[in-house]
């Protein structure tokens, strides 16, 4: 494993560049403006922050998942194995103490954030899972997306799932409602479902996008959900109970699909200011909700960003790629 503080050799830079770079002013704790986190083998799919801020846990294309620490070295403390294909996706719960994951095994698992160890192997996909999303509040609840049209709810005292919702199509992005009332899926008909949990029917469809939709991700106040597509297009959908008209609040530019058809994931920074999304130029587009304006625009991968994650209290962004790198940055 290997991590490197992004700027110029030391050798390189005259005095001035260093008076120079002391007068910058810094923004957040890490060791430098920019570090890089080096080690998965393969594309690094997922890239999620603990609710304390303190962790990282990186998914991969090599069938692990990292943890490492945000601040300090940013060293990798911990490998977590048990997959037998890519991770495509991982979550933690809301204490920080679990993790999981999902995979193209066709398996969901679970794996305690403290010891490393794999606790529960969820078995009842035919198909790649795609996705998975924890419940914000108490309940000890998860669901996945999956190739096979499958979005299933999974209780951790329980071994087998609790729901299932069938959809037409390959599932490739789910969520939970606030309250846990609804699941939200997504897939390769472009359409958005709310399915209503105790009906266990479709309570409303959210349709806007021209293609498959890659990711989604419920804002902060549990008001808004954010996808966005292969349509290179990212939507925020007004999701709140007893909304009369059109839920379509905000569509936003700048994010590139290739023929790659990665499944790009999105994000909201904690404030629900900011949102951000992959994207196969390289690059990490970062927009201003209330504007839809393009707040920063930045390069570094050498491949597609498959995701970008803001940090829960510092003006952080962490960013994974195809290039099999992690990149954390200061805003």
């Amino acid at each position: 494993m290997s991590l490197v503080a992004v700027d110029e050799p030391p050798s390189k830079r005259s005095r001035t560049d260093e008076e120079e770079a002391e007068d910058i002013p810094r923004t957040s704790d890490l060791k430098a403006p920019i570090m890089l986190l080096s080690g998965h083998e393969a594309g690094v799919a997922t890239i999620k922050f603990d609710p304390s801020g303190r962790y990282i846990a990186s998914g991969s294309n090599d069938k692990r998942i990292f943890l490492w620490n945000v601040f300090g070295e940013c060293d990798n403390f911990n490998v977590l194995e048990g997959h037998k294909n890519v991770v495509l996706d991982l979550e933690w719960n809301r204490s920080g103490s679990k993790i999981v994951s999902a995979s193209a095994d066709k398996t969901v698992g679970l794996f305690d954030a403290n010891t490393g160890k794999r606790t529960k192997k969820y078995t009842g996909h035919s198909g790649c899972v795609n996705s998975v999303n924890m419940s914000r509040g108490t309940s000890p609840l998860a669901v996945s997306g999956s190739d096979d049209g499958k979005a299933m709810v999974w209780d951790f005292r329980q071994r087998s799932a609790v729901q299932t919702f069938e959809a037409p199509f390959a599932v490739t992005a789910v969520s939970f409602s606030e309250d846990d009332e609804l699941v939200f899926t997504a897939g390769i008909d472009n359409i958005v479902r709310a399915w209503d949990r105790r009906r266990e029917s479709v309570a409303f469809t959210l349709e806007g996008h021209e293609d498959t939709v890659t990711g989604m991700s419920l804002s902060p106040d549990g008001a808004s959900l954010l996808t966005n597509s292969m349509d290179k297009t990212l939507i925020s959908w007004d999701v709140r109970p007893f909304v009369t008209g059109t839920r379509f609040s905000k569509q936003f530019h700048g994010a590139q699909h290739n023929l790659e058809k990665t499944l790009l994931k999105c994000s909201w920074s904690p404030d629900g200011e900011m949102i951000s999304c992959g994207s196969s130029d390289h690059v990490v587009h970062i927009w201003d909700v209330p504007t839809g304006e393009e707040l920063y625009h930045l390069p570094g991968h050498a491949g597609s960003v498959n995701e970008v994650a803001f940090h829960p209290t510092e003006p952080i962004v962490a960013s994974c790629g195809s290039d099999k790198q992690i990149y954390l940055g200061e805003l």
